[in-house]
């Protein structure tokens, strides 16, 4: 492996599995609800960010009534059904996963979403132990686009921000990683293929893009 990258961080969402996909249903019936209509723009301003903030977005720019807290509440009893019926990881993960532990990479996750949820993702697979950290909203006091997240990452793995791979799949996540100093790789999915990942290292097509592996000089 190059000594350039000693560490993986990978985003959750739309990275490692198929939420933001779950998140537009749940966006479009919280709006549906509402009286209100989806929009894209406003989606992709969402995207990657804490959810307090995502969606005070969605109520100023509906000019909603209720507070963040409850439309939260609303979106929360939502999503969990979904996500216990339908959460499936995104096309490459399993294989990279294994591929890093069959190096001895490390790899942890920094995520912009609540703890709670986050492990209620990986426990569904028993995924939890197979990160050596998990950075949720709760450890930063800044979201993403703003790189604290990834600085603390860097930390916590014991390296520079240039020693280390980011994946990321949204705009925001991945100026966060760019801005850090890390190597950042955009991976886009059908949700975020518009989005500008201008200083990406590279823009894979999925996660088993060979050219991620050769970026880590692993097979």
């Amino acid at each position: 492996m190059p000594s350039a990258i000693s560490a993986v961080t990978f985003d959750l969402d739309g990275l490692m599995f198929n939420t933001e996909m779950l998140y537009e249903r749940v966006m479009r019936q919280l709006l549906e609800k509402r009286c209100k209509p989806f929009q894209q723009e406003l989606l992709d301003k969402m995207m990657g960010r804490p959810g307090i903030i995502a969606l005070g977005i969605l109520r100023e720019w509906h000019g909603l009534e209720e507070t963040v807290e409850d439309i939260y509440a609303d979106s929360d009893s939502i999503f969990l059904d979904l996500l216990d019926r339908e959460l499936a990881p995104m096309p490459g993960l399993v294989e990279l996963l294994d591929a890093l532990e069959a190096n001895h990479i490390p790899k942890a996750i920094a995520t912009s979403s609540r703890a709670p949820v986050v492990y209620r993702m990986l426990d569904h697979f028993g995924w939890r132990p197979r990160f050596k950290f998990i950075l949720t909203s709760a450890d930063v006091l800044h979201g993403k686009p703003n790189p604290e997240i990834y600085l603390k990452a860097a930390a916590q793995h014991g390296i520079e921000p240039a020693a280390m791979l980011v994946l990321e799949d949204s705009h925001n996540g991945c100026r966060a990683a760019i801005d850090s100093g890390a190597h950042a790789v955009a991976v886009p999915g059908d949700h975020s293929r518009r989005h500008d990942f201008t200083g990406a290292q590279l823009i894979a097509d999925t996660l088993a893009d060979r050219r991620i592996y050769q970026l880590l000089g692993i097979h």
